[in-house]
């Protein structure tokens, strides 16, 4: 009797530990995910069933974030190993706007009047080293505020306009060729060229470079003949100068007579310059025998473009007075002003608004002289 009871002991303690040994093997890797083992029917959910998920979230491991107070509570899965429950959501936070594409052309409408101003003394020598207070400006007779105000010594995009028509041969073309090399020489480092050259029209040479050297290889193989489009060249130089990377933009316009095939008139390039904040620096081209070659009405024609936009016009009539003349202009770029303000009474209405830009010596300086745009067209359509 007492071996019976024995051994049926002995079976009872082997099914229960085996039955202990099954249930910790099934526990283990709940264990080793950090979760706490369960029991009963929670152990593994039926199939078909959808288990219930725990009240009480896993303790992250080390080193790691813990989960957003939002986010659901894994679930487990059949395998043992954790199955996210939790539904993508929207993030929460400021939505950010994807970015244009930028091949697309931004317009930005802005009331900013920008000038480039030239101060010389009655030496006709640039002056520079004046402050912000020692200029006034007057935009229909009425005074502004100057918001933005430089005296920097910034690059600019230059566009050289040369004339190649058939009167430019002989030595005409070469003593221009040279100056224009000095010119080069005296200019910042840093500034940009388009070269349009002109005789019955007008053409691009060559198109935004900083290689002064490629400017001047281009100009020794032109070939001069044909009639003077002069205005369709000056027209073409601002146009190009304008799309230049530069805030400052000028003209350099090379010609020894007067236009005789353009398509665009007179009225037409001065009605550009004044939408433009383009200088124009004119230098006619004269010799000492036929000085008479320009005519009154070319040197009106080249002296009225350079004024209206600020500029100047030159005629030099010898090589050393060309090559002054070009170094003379290189020096002023340099030496300008940037002036800025915004209309007090702004109107987006296409006007022509005249201004008058005054400066005030410091005490004990000279009669000063200022020079600059002549007006501007608030325009109705912004480009």
């Amino acid at each position: 009797m007492r071996a019976r009871r024995s051994s049926s002991f002995n079976r009872v303690a082997l099914v229960s530990f085996l039955f202990v040994a099954a249930w910790a093997l099934a526990a283990a890797p709940r264990a080793a995910a950090g979760q706490p083992p369960q029991t009963g029917a929670a152990a593994q959910p039926q199939s078909g069933q959808k288990a219930e998920p725990q009240k009480t979230a896993a303790p992250a491991p080390q080193g790691q974030q813990t989960a957003a107070p939002a986010q659901k509570p894994s679930v487990p899965a059949a395998n043992g190993r954790a199955r996210s429950s939790t539904t993508e959501q929207a993030p929460v936070g400021p939505v950010v706007t994807p970015v244009a594409d930028d091949t697309k052309p931004v317009i930005v409408h802005s009331d900013l009047i920008t000038l480039t101003v030239t101060v010389t003394d009655t030496y006709g020598r640039f002056v520079t080293g004046l402050n912000k207070n020692a200029f006034s400006i007057f935009d229909d007779k009425s005074e502004q505020e100057i918001s933005f105000f430089s005296d920097e010594d910034a690059p600019v995009s230059l566009g050289v306009v040369f004339d190649v028509s058939g009167s430019m041969g002989g030595d005409k073309i070469g003593r221009a060729r040279e100056a224009l090399a000095r010119f080069i020489d005296t200019s910042h480092a840093r500034d940009e060229y388009f070269l349009i050259g002109f005789n019955n029209r007008a053409q691009l040479l060559l198109d935004r470079t900083r290689d002064s050297d490629a400017l001047m290889q281009k100009l020794t193989f032109v070939q001069t003949h044909g009639q003077t489009a002069l205005y369709d060249a000056t027209y073409l130089g601002v146009e190009r100068v304008t799309r230049g990377t530069h805030p400052k933009r000028a003209v350099l316009l090379i010609s020894d007579g007067q236009d005789n095939s353009s398509r665009y008139t007179f009225s037409e390039l001065k009605r550009l310059l004044k939408e433009s904040d383009v200088i124009i620096y004119a230098i006619g081209i004269v010799s000492g025998s036929d000085d008479t070659q320009l005519g009154y009405g070319g040197r009106a024609i080249l002296e009225e473009l350079a004024g209206v936009s600020g500029g100047k016009a030159f005629f030099p009539s010898t090589s050393a007075e060309m090559n002054d003349t070009f170094e003379r202009i290189a020096l002023e770029l340099r030496t300008q002003y940037s002036i800025g303000y915004r209309p007090s009474n702004f109107a987006n209405d296409g006007k022509w608004h005249k201004l008058k830009i005054k400066v005030q010596p410091p005490r004990g300086f000279p009669r000063l002289f200022v020079r600059g745009r002549e007006g501007y067209f608030a325009s109705a359509t912004p480009k």
